[in-house]
């Protein structure tokens, strides 16, 4: 009973400020996302001004994304971000629905796929040797090769582990420690920006003003863009993990919203950049033929640099994703940490370091789940569901702000209200629709991922947390 009222007590330290909630934003969203992407969008869409406008879109939809939970923001002051925001709406089983899914899929699913990215960067570099050859085909039901890439699983797993202590120590200096990633990447890509403009070689479709727009109609238009607006959302991901520490920043119903329109900003603006430089440097035919094993900014800055250009591009995806990898291991326990406080989760996953305050436990049980997914090697799989996962229910916040004004439980301006709550519930309702007609087998896969929660749902609400 004691320990149980000690853990009401102990709340979390606001040492967040803005400009650090700013880098978080933009730290998290940048990652390899802007390196790969180019491709398979022009694959779907063989259109320069196309491509631009679905980096802008989806820009744009994010910023709405932004006015919609800067007015969830004045509900709660709480940690956890959007699963606070649909317990205090729809109440303990649908915000439950949503912590489970960030724990089991989104959140461990995104931190080992980082990891790995990040391992697989450093392979490309140095070239780890092959760690118990023999062993490499052994399977547990023909699905988990344990031993397969051991020696890139091994560094991944270092990291989780090495990025999870370093957040215990204190969320200021996992902070630091973003911002200083942070700025290096958007150095490094400025500098890639920056070549491109002065880029004296044979024009491309981007400057000749021919061949370069592709008058798609009809159904075809419909499917080509909103594929290559999936990837670019995919890109941007991330934005909304900043609510998931509102309880560690300072003033968070004033710097939430401007640290999202902020990150989001800075990453729009050097995604669309990024995205013209690659369109003016290569021909759109010559972008859409590069294999999915290899990375469009390499190729580009080869052109650029010459071969030290590829090597270029390693080391800026290594930064990219050892910041995003920060990051995400900053925001996703969180949520962990809230629902075990609502005792919807292990309970001693609510549990505040005595001496760093922060959410220790919660952190590690993140850590550990995260490194069966790099073991396992199945993050692939579970990774593809993330964008389903995050819009189903960013839509039903997206109502929910509605309910709540209608309600006049929030009373205070909310930019953009009613209409872009509106346009996000009409875009999430067309992206899982899609989704679920387009990938039917792995969108029920995450359905059954995301359910699998339920009877440890009732199990935590009889009291028998652990």
């Amino acid at each position: 009973m004691q320990e149980n009222q000690d853990l009401k007590n102990i709340s979390l330290k606001r040492v967040i400020g803005l400009p650090t909630a700013i880098l978080l934003v933009a730290g998290l969203m940048i990652g390899s996302g802007a390196f790969k992407k180019i491709a398979p969008m022009t694959q779907l869409l063989m259109s320069e001004p196309y491509i631009l406008l679905a980096w802008i879109v989806a820009g744009i939809i994010t910023i709405f994304g932004a006015f919609t939970y800067s007015g969830l923001a004045n509900m709660t002051n709480e940690t956890g971000g959007i699963y606070e925001y649909l317990r205090l709406i729809y109440g303990n089983f649908i915000a439950y629905l949503l912590g489970w899914t960030y724990f089991i899929i989104v959140g461990t699913g995104a931190i080992a796929a980082l990891a790995y990215i990040f391992s697989q960067s450093v392979d490309a570099l140095i070239h780890f040797p092959i760690l118990f050859p023999s062993l490499q085909n052994i399977s547990i039901a023909n699905f988990i090769y344990p031993f397969s890439g051991l020696s890139i699983k091994l560094l991944a797993l270092s990291m989780i582990i090495f990025l999870t202590w370093l957040n215990i120590r204190g969320v200021s200096y996992a902070g630091g420690l973003n911002n200083i990633v942070t700025g290096a990447k958007i150095l490094g890509i400025l500098l890639l920006i920056t070549a491109g403009v002065f880029y004296a070689g044979e024009p491309t479709g981007m400057l000749q003003g021919n061949n370069s727009f592709h008058m798609l109609t009809g159904p075809a238009l419909f499917s080509g863009f909103f594929g290559a607006l999936l990837s670019a959302l995919w890109a941007y991901d991330g934005w909304a993990n900043i609510t998931f520490v509102t309880g560690e920043i300072k003033n968070p119903e004033r710097n939430i919203p401007f640290a999202i329109i902020g990150g989001v900003g800075i990453a729009m603006l050097l995604y669309v950049l990024l995205n013209y430089i690659y369109m003016k440097v290569l021909p759109l035919n010559q972008l859409a033929s590069i294999p999915e094993n290899k990375i469009a900014a390499a190729v580009v800055s080869e052109t650029l640099f010459g071969r030290a250009g590829a090597s270029l591009i390693v080391v800026l995806i290594i930064t990219c994703t050892f910041g995003a990898l920060n990051g995400c291991i900053i925001t996703y326990p969180r949520i962990s940490f809230r629902m075990a406080q609502e005792k919807v989760f292990f309970r001693k996953a609510a549990l505040v370091h005595p001496v760093f305050n922060t959410p220790h436990v919660a952190l590690i049980y993140s850590c550990i789940w995260s490194c069966v997914l790099v073991i396992t090697g199945t993050f692939d799989q579970i990774t593809n569901l993330v964008v389903f996962s995050t819009y189903l229910f960013f839509g039903l916040a997206a109502a929910g702000l509605i309910k709540m004004k209608i309600q006049k439980k929030i009373t205070k301006r909310v930019i953009g209200y009613p209409v872009v709550p509106i346009i996000i519930i009409l875009f999430c309702v067309v992206l899982v629709v899609n989704t679920l007609i387009v990938q039917a087998r792995a969108t029920l896969f995450g359905l059954l991922l995301m359910f699998s929660g339920v009877p440890f749902y009732f199990w935590f609400r009889k009291g028998k947390q652990v």
